[in-house]
């Protein structure tokens, strides 16, 4: 168990360094103009996150080639401008005006309300430049803006099948709709599949699809994705009521205070980590045929739902 445990740190460790020189080597540095902007971008990707996203995607298509592919670490780092531009923008004072995130004060404590709101943006755009000059097949990266632009959006996802709003931004706005509301079952499902689990599925299917993986093995991926993203968001409301500010490096307790909906507000703190065990194992079936290929991309997921912040 312990060397399991040490394999997996050290296989976290190493894809947050690949996705930090990524991103060292493609974001503009503060000197260059205009600073405000570009000093705002760096502090807040290189305010400590854990690069979960980026990493699953480097491990997805290490699964698919054999091997980490080449260039893969640039794909995980556009990720994770992505991530971050949403954590900027749901810290916003008409968000969830959050003054704390990653153990330091948020974009707007620092740089301003108007500059914060621009970060975001100029990660975003950002993101899809880099997205653009991927080191792989053209028709691959017009599938990989396709998939990411779909997960980050507002609306259907052809490939979702469930007639929810899929994205991201569509997650976001159920969330912010459904304050100081009474929560139902199939309220936070919709919401947490959304604004969290669908950016981590896409990480994990651009992954595949980078390495070059079937349409077949797509499709397991996407599955293991959505059972393994809402896990780590029914995980995240647990923690968010169960660990103080100091570990989670952002406000504890800040769902309860908003009123915001939640899986432990309606299944309670034992059912959701239970129901979260039971979708890794789901995810964890989607990729049985694989044998020990995915082993690393499984063991990825099971930090999801054992991580203590």
């Amino acid at each position: 168990m312990i060397e399991v445990l040490s394999s997996v740190i050290e296989l976290l460790k190493s894809g947050a360094a690949a996705t930090d020189a990524a991103l060292e080597r493609l974001l503009p540095g503060s000197e260059i103009a205009p600073h405000s902007i570009h000093r705002s971008m760096r502090y807040s990707v290189f305010a400590g996150g854990k690069r979960l996203r980026p990493i699953l995607c480097m491990e997805a298509g290490r699964m698919v080639a054999g091997k980490l592919p080449a260039g893969i670490a640039d794909l995980g780092s556009a990720l994770e401008m992505l991530h971050t531009y949403s954590l900027i923008h749901d810290d916003l004072p008409s968000f969830d005006d959050d003054d704390l995130r990653r153990g330091k004060p948020t974009s707007h404590i620092v740089f301003g309300e108007a500059i914060a709101i621009l970060t975001g943006d100029a990660l975003q755009t950002f993101a899809y430049e880099t997205l653009s000059r991927l080191s792989c097949p053209a028709e691959a990266t017009v599938q990989i803006i396709r998939e990411i632009a779909i997960a980050t959006g507002t609306g259907v996802g052809p490939t979702d099948g469930t007639g929810l709003p899929y994205g991201m931004i569509g997650g976001q706005v159920l969330d912010i709709e459904g304050e100081g509301t009474k929560p139902t079952a199939e309220q936070v499902d919709r919401i947490h599949r959304a604004k969290t689990g669908a950016l981590i599925t896409t990480s994990i299917v651009t992954g595949g699809i980078f390495a070059g993986a079937s349409a077949e093995t797509v499709e397991h991926l996407r599955l293991f994705g959505q059972r393994a993203g809402l896990a780590f968001q029914i995980v995240d409301d647990v923690l968010d009521m169960t660990q103080s500010s100091e570990d989670l490096g952002k406000t504890a307790g800040k769902d309860t205070a908003s009123d915001k909906v939640t899986w432990p507000a309606v299944f309670g703190i034992e059912a959701s980590l239970a129901q979260a065990d039971t979708l890794i194992e789901e995810a964890f079936a989607e990729l049985e045929s694989y044998g020990s290929a995915a082993d690393s991309l499984k063991s990825v997921a099971r930090y999801l739902v054992e991580r203590k912040n």
